[in-house]
Formats: structure tokens, C-alpha cells, sequence
């Protein structure tokens, strides 16, 4: 490789001082660093791209990639992480591997929502995770009705509803009782948030090749603006209207997400259940 990008947190010194160190390194093997922060474009020359944080800075940067198909390398420099793999103190072995070649490319499928506004198509975004269709007013249930394919599926009470990724499946759906799914496996879920039922409360998973539309209905005070929103991995909030939708469906694009040390999904798993 002759072009590496670096996402980083400007923000914060240990990160930054971090960012120089890898630079350094890397330009000395011959190889240009491009470093950039969140929303800072990457040129399309960059072969990989190495982000410093943690899964929530790697799903910022999975955007930021999106177009260009970059693939990625995450740093964790929080807590263990799903995403992140690669521990600060193992970077430099690391990246002596990546420049070697020694590595994998497992293919992340993301999802792609729409926003529909008196039946026409409106904002559009993406997500590796997932998107929360969240009520925004405190304490108030929501009439939320789901279709697959167009057909009804079911017609809930509840705050909301979180439509993830298998790679989603470790994040906000699982606080709230969602299963854990394998990573690579090309599905979409969908997990109701404090659903007054107990059949419909529970999660079900489809296939990624389905698509999803899940309505605000009418509440008991009747037609409200800005009643609820979406969320894309937890960013980008679109309001939406009592009786607006969102379409969602499998993206085109993908994440692909860099494997160097060969730490299967399971051992993950097993290491972030003996921290609990």
C-alpha cells in the first residue's frame, strides 16, 4: 500500500499525539498518510482506511467511506469494542501486517432508509447499525404499524422501533432484548422499543433482500407535526409527521471492514460476556 487514510477525533490529545506517532511510522516505510477528522473528505486514492476510537467513530467513518468503497481498520481506543479490533497496543504488529497483506476483508451490508411525506419520497440516508424510529414527546405511546413487502406485518404501542443490521444486533437493539446475530449475515431486524404487547414485543428477523416500511400512526391526540423521528446509527435525526413512513431496504453500498487478527465473532462475544 502507498496511500493509508487516518480518521481521527481532533478533540482529543491522546488521539491526535496517536495519529502523529502512526503517521511518522508509516511515512517511513514509504507510505503517504492522508489524516483527516469526522467529515473531512479522503482522497478516493487512499487503498484502506485506519480509524482511531472506537465503534462509534467507526460507524461515523464507514460514511465518510461510503462512496469510495474504502476499506476499514479500526483502532479501539475505548473499551472492547464489535467493531474495532485492533488494540493501541498492538498497532504497529498491525500495521506491519496490513503493508504485508496479511489480512481479510469481511463485507458489512448496510441499510438504506427513506423518508415518505405525504406520499412523496423525501430525505435519505444510510446505516451500518441500524435506524431508531423513536417517538419524541416523553412518556407518550406510539401507534407504529410495519409492513414487509407491502403486506402488514403487525400494529404496535410502543416508543419506537430499532430496524438493525446483523452487525447492529450488538448495539442498541440488544439493550432492549433484541438477539444477537452473526455479523456477515445478510438480515434485518427489527426490535420494538417498550411495546405495550407481548406477541409484538418481541424482535423478528427478515431477510436482507426484504423490504421494510414502518409508519407513525394516528395517536390519540390525532395528527402531529414532528411527532417522531429517525436516527441513522444514532445521527442525522429527520422529524417525521403522524402518518409518515420510512422505507428501508438493503443498501447498494457496503462496509467493508479489515481482519487482522483473526479474532473470530465468537471469541469477541465471549470475551465482552465475561466483562459483563
Amino acid at each position: 500500500m502507498k496511500h493509508i487514510g487516518l480518521i481521527e477525533n481532533r478533540g482529543k490529545n491522546e488521539t491526535r499525539t496517536l495519529s502523529e506517532k502512526i503517521s511518522r511510522y508509516l511515512e517511513g516505510l514509504g507510505v503517504e498518510c492522508h489524516r483527516s477528522s469526522y467529515g473531512e473528505d479522503l482522497p478516493s486514492c487512499c487503498e484502506c482506511v485506519l480509524v482511531l476510537g472506537g465503534d462509534g467513530t467507526l460507524l461515523q467513518a464507514a460514511k465518510i467511506v461510503l462512496e469510495e468503497q474504502i476499506p476499514i481498520l479500526g483502532i479501539n481506543l475505548g473499551t472492547l469494542g464489535y467493531l474495532a479490533e485492533i488494540e493501541k497496543d498492538h498497532i504497529f504488529p498491525a500495521l506491519d501486517k496490513l503493508l504485508a497483506g496479511d489480512y481479510t476483508i469481511e463485507r458489512r451490508m448496510m441499510l438504506q432508509g427513506t423518508v415518505i411525506h405525504n406520499g412523496e419520497r423525501g430525505s435519505r440516508d444510510v446505516a451500518l447499525n441500524d435506524l431508531i424510529i423513536k417517538g419524541r414527546i416523553p412518556l407518550r405511546r406510539y401507534r407504529i404499524n410495519n409492513y414487509v413487502n407491502n403486506e402488514l406485518l403487525n400494529s404496535m404501542s410502543a416508543d419506537g422501533i430499532i430496524v438493525a443490521t446483523a452487525t447492529g444486533s450488538t448495539g442498541y437493539s440488544l439493550s432492549v432484548g433484541g438477539p444477537i446475530v452473526s455479523p456477515q449475515a445478510e438480515i434485518t431486524m427489527l426490535t420494538p422499543i417498550a411495546c405495550h404487547s407481548l406477541v409484538s414485543g418481541r424482535s423478528i428477523i427478515l431477510s436482507g433482500t426484504d423490504t421494510i416500511r414502518v409508519e407513525i400512526g394516528e395517536g390519540r391526540t390525532g395528527f402531529e407535526q414532528g411527532a417522531a423521528a429517525v436516527l441513522f446509527d444514532g445521527e442525522n435525526e429527520i422529524l417525521l409527521d403522524t402518518g409518515d413512513s420510512v422505507e428501508i431496504r438493503k443498501s447498494t453500498k457496503y462496509t467493508n471492514i479489515i481482519k487482522i487478527n483473526n479474532i473470530s465473532f465468537l471469541e469477541v462475544l465471549r470475551n465482552k460476556m465475561a466483562e459483563s
